[in-house]
């Protein structure tokens, strides 16, 4: 079964009841995790968005202290794990702030991790390419906030 188009689904879904709608989002939900984690953050989450962020450093910080440092291939493996799951909570949120925030606590985690990024290549890459989008993120924002977060990348790369 091909899938159809996002215009032919938003008429289809405007025919629909109220009632109807909560029985499709509800068996929509039992399909995929991916599905109720945005449910979750649609429901909950997005009406306040500094909630949102601080929840998902915590989640970062827990994953962070996890990572088993005696093998550099250990510490790639669960960084990317962790920089996957980093993308997939900015892609339900869809705001530059937020994209810009927590991208810039991921770099500061990583920074941290001992022994330091800088013996591994790879890893070195995926700060590099994480600070390339932390400052398209940043060029899409508004001055006042460009600036401060201009000033916590500045000290992150001083670091």
């Amino acid at each position: 079964m091909k899938a159809v188009t996002v215009k032919q689904l938003k008429d289809e879904l405007s025919y629909k009841s109220e009632e109807e709608l909560k029985e499709l989002c509800l068996h929509l939900s039992k399909f995929k995790k991916e599905n109720k984690e945005l449910l979750t953050y649609l429901l909950f989450h997005a009406h306040n968005e500094d909630d949102y962020v601080n929840v998902v450093k915590e989640e970062l910080d827990a994953l962070f202290t996890t990572i088993n440092t005696k093998s550099l291939y250990y510490i790639r493996k669960s960084v990317r794990k962790i920089l996957s799951l980093t993308k997939k909570y900015i892609r339900y949120s869809k705001k530059k702030e937020t994209e810009t925030e927590l991208l810039l606590y991921f770099c500061t985690k990583l920074k941290e991790i001992t022994p330091a990024i800088n013996n591994s290549v790879t890893l070195q890459k995926v700060f590099d390419t994480q600070i390339k989008m932390i400052k398209k993120a940043i060029d899409k924002l508004h001055e006042d906030l460009q600036y401060d977060y201009q000033l916590e990348l500045n000290e992150l790369l001083d670091a």
